[in-house]
């Protein structure tokens, strides 16, 4: 699968969303006030839901305060004189249901590429998305315009891992997905569930009980462990996740039936090291 070589939005979208950093990698833009019918949805935008509430309380800021911040907009193909909303699309809602008639956009030139590029990376940096919408952006990027994994990564400034974790939550029952987009389940919670043949199941348990993803962790590992004796007892991980919650690092605690066992701490670098050092050499 061949590699498109990209411009580099990423920290170049700051001129577009308010931040500092006053420079951007679009081309062309132009400032203007448009009619808001002139305007259609961003048909890459990954958000495919919005919060009735919070859309209601931006519709008031603007009947109060008019839209601070141009809609960011590109011209639209097969319409002369119309735009597509590249960035912004909330606001042109919420102006909608304040009853502006024009609204201030700025004017980009932006590949199809770029587009979605754009819709993605402002909704992440503001934690609009859920993790299925998420998922089906970096989908987009991966199937439509043959972006790697590692592409990804660089554009969005997440691992890689995160990024294939995240793709991974499309590969779960439907339910699953649909408990996800609703936030009744976090992805944390929904990626030891990858690949069961019970998953279902597990994660009507998981909201029952509001087990944290940690905790789905191991009562996965218990439910894949046909040996009744190495099943987790629940003190041991409540005892486990109080220690990981004092130190801030992973802890695994394998108490064996005669209740020896071994507790191992994990860390990542010099400093976790010295600190875990520290508190067991303490007199």
């Amino acid at each position: 699968m061949s590699t498109i070589k990209k411009k580099g939005l990423g920290r170049g979208l700051s001129a577009l969303f308010g931040d500092d950093a006053p420079q951007t990698t679009a081309k062309n833009i132009e400032t203007k006030r448009v009619p808001i019918s002139d305007l259609s949805r961003n048909p890459f935008q990954p958000r495919e839901t919005f919060n009735e509430a919070k859309l209601e309380e931006l519709s008031d800021s603007i009947k109060k305060n008019g839209i601070i911040q141009p809609i960011a907009v590109r011209s639209k193909k097969s319409e002369a004189g119309k735009y597509e909303i590249v960035a912004g699309e909330r606001r042109w809602l919420a102006a909608q249901k304040a009853g502006l008639h024009n609204i201030p956009v700025n004017v980009l030139d932006l590949s199809d590429v770029e587009s979605l590029e754009v819709a993605i990376v402002e909704n992440i940096q503001r934690d609009d998305l859920n993790p299925i919408e998420e998922a089906k952006g970096y989908q987009r990027l991966s199937e439509e315009f043959n972006y790697d994994h590692e592409n990804i990564s660089k554009l969005m400034s997440k691992s890689r891992s995160h990024i294939s974790n995240t793709l991974r939550l499309l590969t779960l029952p439907k339910d699953i997905i649909g408990m996800l987009e609703e936030g009744t389940l976090t992805s944390g919670q929904a990626r030891p569930l990858i690949g069961l043949a019970n998953a279902s199941q597990i994660a009507e348990e998981v909201v029952a009980k509001n087990y944290s993803a940690r905790k789905v962790e191991y009562l996965v590992k218990s439910k894949k462990d046909k040996n009744p004796n190495k099943a987790i007892d629940a003190d041991v991980l409540k005892t486990q996740e109080r220690i990981e919650k004092i130190l801030g690092l992973k802890v695994n605690i394998i108490n064996k039936k005669n209740n020896s066992g071994k507790i191992t701490i994990e860390y990542k670098n010099l400093d976790q090291f010295e600190l875990i050092s520290e508190l067991l050499t303490k007199h």
